[in-house]
């Protein structure tokens, strides 16, 4: 008998979650996980460049040969 309740306050709660849920604050979870914001890390380009000549090395020739057999 007492289960009414209960069940209707866990629907109420889902329901919050899963309509409200978009104004999760970033910059507060990255806090409490840890994550450095370090200028050090390479950018998408940079790491394109510095790994361009494995591109040559290993292209996509090879990967469609791999791929068939």
């Amino acid at each position: 008998m007492g289960r009414g309740r209960a069940k209707a306050k866990q629907v109420k709660v889902a329901r919050q979650l899963k309509y409200n849920s978009g104004g999760t604050d970033l910059d507060r979870l990255k806090s409490e996980l840890g994550v450095n914001d370090s200028d050090g890390d390479d950018s998408y380009d940079e790491l394109a460049e510095k790994y361009a000549d494995y591109a040559d090395d290993y292209g996509t020739e090879d990967r469609k040969n791999d791929s068939s057999g």
